[in-house]
């Protein structure tokens, strides 16, 4: 792989830009592979890049039905943060932040890692006792995050409309200084370079169709649409089609999917320095590089495997967006779509092993899968190659539906789902 730097710029600028090679290889699928992961997403792609850099795995293969980052890595609205309430999660989301602090100098790649602050607002005496709790259990977890007054908020957000005359009137807010956005697509073509070179195989346009399972119940192959391949060693990382997946395998996942939805303004100048995040109204929004304002609603009240979702929960975000920043009534909106989230009883992610020997899955993230990209990589990795969990992950297990032991994130999740 050539590396990124001045040099290779400054040569390839007076080259016309003749001489960059592929970025990643289009291998053809091998007969068998030591592990496969299943889901060319951040997750997937990441995995895959820790087994080989990590581990020492490197007879591996990726496999997407698609194209790399063509779900859910592509539909995100790029948001950062680890100020979640309890323990097991904060640790969790910490590690992907600092994980994300170093990801483009690990990666020799510009995944454009912006930590702006997240504001999160709270609008009744509810949403200020729950932030200020987040607040204080955060301190204690060594995680930055503050307590501002509606004046302080405005401040740091001078776009924030703070008149006690709107309907869900600022009351405060809570500041994650360390939080911010990356860029998705970049994300994933950094970690698929990465992974690419140190010799895995990522195979697009490779639907898993089957998972087949040895007389021990052992996995053994998985059928493709492009041949059958085997392996003693399985990831699952689809994020939305998890049950689904799974299901080939005769595991049965505690999952919901629903549509998520966002959407984009035309550019502007920049005017927005931070992200913000309403609980009440459901709303969040932030400034893209190109300018955009990134808004990003509620998930769908059904469940269900469209990218379009209903167009009431769009309408319904932007009546509070309006609200919040009145200035913003008159701006058009280019484009919207929808990703497809798999949601946990308790709102947190399953990572781990599962009961059929050789098959691990990564899922459950919900609303949350962006900003724990790395961290979640980097445990799901040690899982697979170890056959053990990482301790950041071990409170993670599928398991927990059944001895009770959950971890409610519901309330963190900053837009409820």
């Amino acid at each position: 792989m050539r590396r990124f730097s001045i040099s290779s710029l400054l040569t390839e600028a007076l080259n016309g830009h003749q001489g960059w090679e592929r970025q990643w290889r289009n291998p053809t699928p091998k007969a068998a592979y030591d592990a496969i992961i299943i889901g060319g997403g951040g997750h997937g792609l990441g995995a895959a890049y820790y087994l080989a850099k990590e581990h020492g795995l490197t007879n591996i293969a990726v496999l997407e039905k698609g194209w790399i980052g063509g779900g859910n890595a592509g539909r995100n609205t790029t948001i950062i943060r680890s100020n979640y309430l309890y323990d097991e999660s904060a640790a969790l989301f910490e590690h992907a932040v600092k994980l994300w602090e170093g990801l483009s100098q690990e990666l020799n790649y510009n995944v454009m890692f912006s930590q702006r602050g997240v504001l999160m607002l709270a609008h009744n005496v509810h949403d200020v006792q729950s932030f200020k709790r987040h607040v204080y259990s955060n301190r204690l977890n060594g995680i930055d995050n503050e307590w501002m007054t509606p004046e302080e908020a405005k401040e740091f957000c001078p776009p924030l409309n703070i008149s006690p005359d709107i309907r869900y009137p600022v009351m405060g807010a809570a500041l994650q200084r360390r939080g911010g956005t990356a860029r998705h697509d970049a994300v994933v073509w950094g970690y698929a370079r990465g992974a690419d070179a140190l010799g895995v195989d990522i195979i697009q346009n490779c639907e898993v169709t089957a998972i087949n399972r040895g007389p021990d119940g052992a996995v053994t192959e998985v059928e493709t649409s492009r041949g059958t391949i085997k392996t003693k060693k399985i990831g699952v990382s689809v994020a939305g089609h998890t049950s689904m997946v799974m299901g080939m395998a005769g595991v049965r996942m505690p999952l919901e999917s629903f549509p998520l939805q966002a959407l984009v303004s035309e550019p502007v100048k920049p005017c927005f320095p931070c992200v913000l995040m309403s609980n009440a109204v459901h709303a969040y929004i932030s400034q893209s590089d190109k300018g955009e304002l990134v808004i990003g609603a509620g998930t769908d009240q059904y469940v269900s495997y469209s990218q379009q979702g209903g167009l009431h929960i769009t309408t319904h975000t932007l009546d509070a967006i309006c609200e919040l920043f009145p200035q913003f009534t008159r701006m058009k909106m280019l484009r919207s779509w929808g990703g497809i989230v798999d949601v946990t009883p308790d709102r947190s992610p399953i990572v781990g092993k599962t009961p059929v020997k050789g098959l691990y899955v990564n899922c459950g993230w919900g609303t949350g899968g962006f900003k724990a990209t790395p961290g979640s990589a980097h445990v799901f990795a040690h899982t697979i190659a170890r056959d053990e969990p990482h301790p950041i992950n071990a409170p993670f297990t599928l398991d927990r539906f059944r001895t009770g032991r959950l971890i409610d994130e519901a309330a963190a999740a900053a837009v409820a789902h």
